[in-house]
């Protein structure tokens, strides 16, 4: 066992020895180590200073505090426990305020800036010459040349920041966490999928409730529980109540997120105005694609012009085949009810049912044809580390390595797909380590995971996927390859450590090969038969591709133009009631439902989670689109295995990191300027080209 397990910077990490009580004491140890190395770089001599002595030692100053810290964050993300808790709870303001520091530091930021000035440093080229240029815009917009009381009162921002948005985290897992429905009248489940069923009655068993002869089952607020009972449920009340529910959390009794929200907001106005800006949305999209919080928004409300008519038509159909259906008056549906009669919809103009995929989508197929796409696309192989051969978290993770074509180890990952009561809702991917250049020329190997919520197996049958959650899981590995095939010598400029508005490109794009018959024939294939997605229920789905386009897109638009609008007018939300507030800013991009909807500002992790995060950057997820929809026509046109041009990809994008201008890593890829069309034909707001 590691002596000091968190700061252990041995590559196949050892979970199990990262007990909680390590923490405090290992984190608390690299703080002090890391601080000591940064005084030094501020005390350096003025007269002698290099690149190797400034930049260069800042840069590798917080390796150990980041690595000990992600880990503690990842364990707190899906191993959650009251020792984790309140370990990561003792130690974020320290970090916090230790990473505040690092950019209000006079006597460091003296020593940066003078050694910019000097000839040396004008003599840099490549990615020396971008570290600096990237380190000087970062200090500067953190406030490094704030006066001592203000730079002062940004420490306590961030520190408070830091807090408040763990508390806003918890609250949000708590209250999920604190429901379930647990039905014992077998009435109740129909309409819903056996899955759904059987994964219903295995929630139930696993905690204590029915027997073999009176069964009961047990409904929760994690997706994969709640949204087959959205979606197919025919008994009204079940909907009703997991709908009521879920907009209830973070928004009543101890877990009410609104005090919360209104103090982030006023924090980052305060952050913002100390720093010189407007409001927070330019501050953090300054060195961002879209430089200003108006630029963003005029990107969003363009969007939302092209959708508006396809939007109120989507609206206006779905209520009047309510009405066809069961002889009622048209009118707004209730808010519990959209989902269902949207897939009745669906299942009466295409007959196609989302459900009829499901058994063509089992999980370690799905895994396995994803590896052997990026193989024949980008030359990299993956093969799963043998059973024992590694440690983790939870008993459900599996690890794998990665190389390349010639055989070189670019890195290592793990995988945690399924929900648990400990791990917070939601995809995502993170990074543990960044593999720094060896003495013999080729660089250390990456590590890194991918982590998701997705259905688990149930019964012994295996886990059997929707065609949005294998999107989802295309999705994260695409994050993943940015990190795992990043070729940048920085690691503060390696991999996923790109500008938040060009980050989405690399996992939104593998998506596409999820709509692709030649991507699909790879790894979709019944778990029963091996039988592949037959032609005509794949025309369906292809068919049904665009079904309620425009409401897809204004549910984006809407979740971006509320994150803008709360950070760029935030005065006006900090005092009265915010969710009226914020619904007048998006009632336009809300389905009409009767009672209207909720919005989901008490409960949405990405703005208010953390003391950054996708705050007054949403609008990414969009941006990003234009540029996959745009990206993905190069591979139509030249085969969408097309080994050179998925070798482009990689030159251009995918190995590139932060090294260079997003909008000319774009170009060095596509020879031009991104075009919005290709996303408009797939949203279906504009017609198919000729």
């Amino acid at each position: 066992m590691a002596t000091h397990p968190f700061t252990d910077p041995t590559f196949a990490i050892r979970w199990s020895d990262l007990a909680a009580e390590h923490a405090v004491p290992d984190i608390e140890a690299a703080l002090e180590r890391a601080q000591a190395a940064i005084d030094r770089i501020a005390g350096a001599d003025l007269g002698s200073l290099t690149f190797a002595g400034t930049f260069g030692a800042l840069e590798r100053s917080t390796e150990e505090v980041d690595l000990a810290w992600d880990k503690l964050s990842h364990l707190q993300a899906v191993a959650d426990s009251p020792a984790v808790r309140e370990a990561y709870n003792a130690l974020l303001p320290k970090v916090t305020v230790f990473q505040a520091r690092i950019e209000l530091n006079p006597g460091l930021w003296l020593r940066l800036k003078t050694f910019a000035a000097s000839p040396a440093a004008q003599a840099l080229r490549g990615i020396e010459a971008r570290l600096v240029a990237d380190k000087l815009a970062a200090f500067r917009l953190a406030g490094a040349d704030l006066a001592d009381a203000a730079r002062a009162r940004l420490e306590a921002i961030e520190s408070e920041l830091a807090q408040v948005t763990q508390r806003y985290s918890e609250n949000v897992l708590d209250a999920t966490n604190a429901w379930e429905l647990l039905v014992d009248d077998p009435a109740r489940l129909a309409g819903l999928p056996p899955h759904a069923v059987a994964t219903a009655l295995t929630l139930a068993r696993r905690k204590g409730h029915g027997t073999p002869e009176r069964p009961v089952w047990r409904f929760t607020l994690q997706a994969p529980s709640m949204e087959p009972v959205m979606t197919y449920a025919e008994d009204e009340g079940l909907r009703r109540e997991l709908w009521t529910a879920s907009v209830a959390i973070g928004a009543e009794g101890k877990h009410d997120n609104e005090p919360l929200v209104k103090r982030i907001l006023s924090l980052r106005r305060e952050k913002a105005e100390l720093l010189g800006k407007a409001h927070f949305a330019d501050l953090v999209l300054e060195r961002r694609m879209a430089k200003t919080g108006a630029r963003a928004l005029a990107f969003v409300e363009d969007l939302q012009r092209r959708a508006a008519p396809g939007f109120a038509r989507e609206c206006r159909d779905l209520e009047a085949f309510k009405a066809e259906r069961t002889s009622e008056p048209a009118g707004p549906l209730k808010a519990w009810e959209v989902a269902l009669w949207a897939e009745r919809l669906r299942l009466s103009r295409y007959d196609f049912n989302e459900e009829a995929l499901r058994p063509y989508f089992p999980m370690d197929r799905v895994i396995a044809g994803m590896f052997e796409i990026v193989r024949r696309v980008m030359g990299v192989h993956v093969v799963e580390k043998p059973a024992g051969s590694f440690d983790a978290w939870h008993p459900e993770v599996r690890a794998y390595d990665m190389s390349d074509a010639g055989g070189r180890h670019l890195g290592a990952f793990y995988a945690d797909w399924h929900p648990r009561e400990s791990k917070r809702g939601g995809a995502w991917m993170g990074s543990l380590i960044t593999g720094a250049p060896r003495p013999d020329g080729p660089r250390g190997p990456h590590l890194g995971y991918i982590c998701g919520n997705m259905t688990p197996p149930v019964d012994g049958r295996p886990a059997l996927l929707t065609h949005r959650e294998v999107q989802t899981v295309f999705h994260e590995f695409g994050h993943l390859l940015h990190h795992l095939l990043s070729e940048v010598p920085v690691r503060s400029l390696a991999g996923t450590n790109v500008t938040w508005d060009f980050v989405e490109l690399p996992s939104q794009i593998m998506e596409n090969w999820t709509w692709e018959r030649e991507g699909l024939d790879l790894f979709a294939r019944h778990h029963e038969t091996g039988e592949p997605i037959p032609e005509a229920l794949y025309e369906k789905m292809i068919a049904a591709r665009r079904f309620r386009g425009a409401c897809a897109v204004m549910r984006q638009i809407q979740f971006a133009k509320m994150d803008l609008v709360l950070h760029m007018r935030s005065a006006a939300f900090t005092e009265g009631d915010l969710e009226s507030k914020v619904r007048v800013v998006i009632e336009d991009c809300m389905i009409p439902t009767q009672p209207p909807a909720r919005t989901v500002v008490k409960r949405f992790n990405h703005l208010f989670s953390d003391p950054v995060g996708y705050a007054a950057g949403y609008y990414s997820y969009k941006w990003a689109e234009v540029l996959d929809a745009d990206a993905f026509t190069r591979f139509q046109r030249e085969g969408i295995f097309n080994a050179k041009t998925g070798a482009d990809f990689v030159e251009h994008i995918l190995s590139k990191g932060d090294s260079a201008d997003a909008g000319d890593l774009y170009r060095g890829f596509m020879a031009r300027d991104p075009d919005l069309t290709a996303l408009l034909v797939r949203s279906g707001l504009t017609a198919t080209p000729a």
